[in-house]
Parts: C-alpha cells; sequence; structure tokens
C-alpha cells in the first residue's frame, strides 16, 4: 500500500507518467506481476518510531520497517536501505 500511494502522489506532482490511469495502472500490475497487498499496520508504523534516521524519505522508511517487521525482501535499487540492514535485492 506504501509503494502505491507513493506511486499516486508522484504522478499528481507530474513526477511519473503512466500509460494508464492510476486505478487501472495499479491493479493491472498486481495482477500482471502476481504482487499482494500489504497494509500497513499499527506495527510498522510503530517501528518507524524507533528507526534511526539515515534519511528523511517517509515512504522510504515505512517501507523499510515493513520489511523488518513481517521479514520480508525489498525490491530495490537505493542502496539506503542496507543502513537499515533489511535484506534487499536488485
Amino acid at each position: 500500500m506504501a509503494s502505491c500511494w507513493e506511486l499516486s502522489i508522484k504522478v499528481s506532482l507530474g513526477k511519473l507518467k503512466l500509460a494508464t490511469p492510476v486505478e487501472r495502472f495499479i491493479p493491472e500490475q498486481f495482477a500482471a506481476n502476481g504482487f499482494r497487498l500489504l497494509d500497513i499496520s499499527i506495527r510498522h508504523v510503530s517501528c518507524v518510531a524507533t528507526m534511526p534516521f539515515h534519511h528523511r524519505d517517509p515512504f522510504d522508511r515505512l517501507l523499510a520497517s515493513q520489511v523488518i517487521e513481517d521479514k520480508l525482501v525489498l525490491v530495490s535499487a537505493d542502496r539506503i536501505f542496507e543502513q537499515y540492514s533489511v535484506q534487499r535485492v536488485w
């Protein structure tokens, strides 16, 4: 959900152009790639409160907390996540 939210904000700011509207793009990508929605929970936001400030991007901090709390692997090219000791591929 955090990535969908961030994607929507980037579209609204004109920083990201999609071939289809967000309300079509997101469900199409979920279906095409076998993605599952990960809701944002109290555990995730509580984890953010205790994380060091390696950087201030709220979406990245939330994604890192979800990876930590749910023992997931993050798909990202951004090496900043390594500072949070999360498993990252790409």
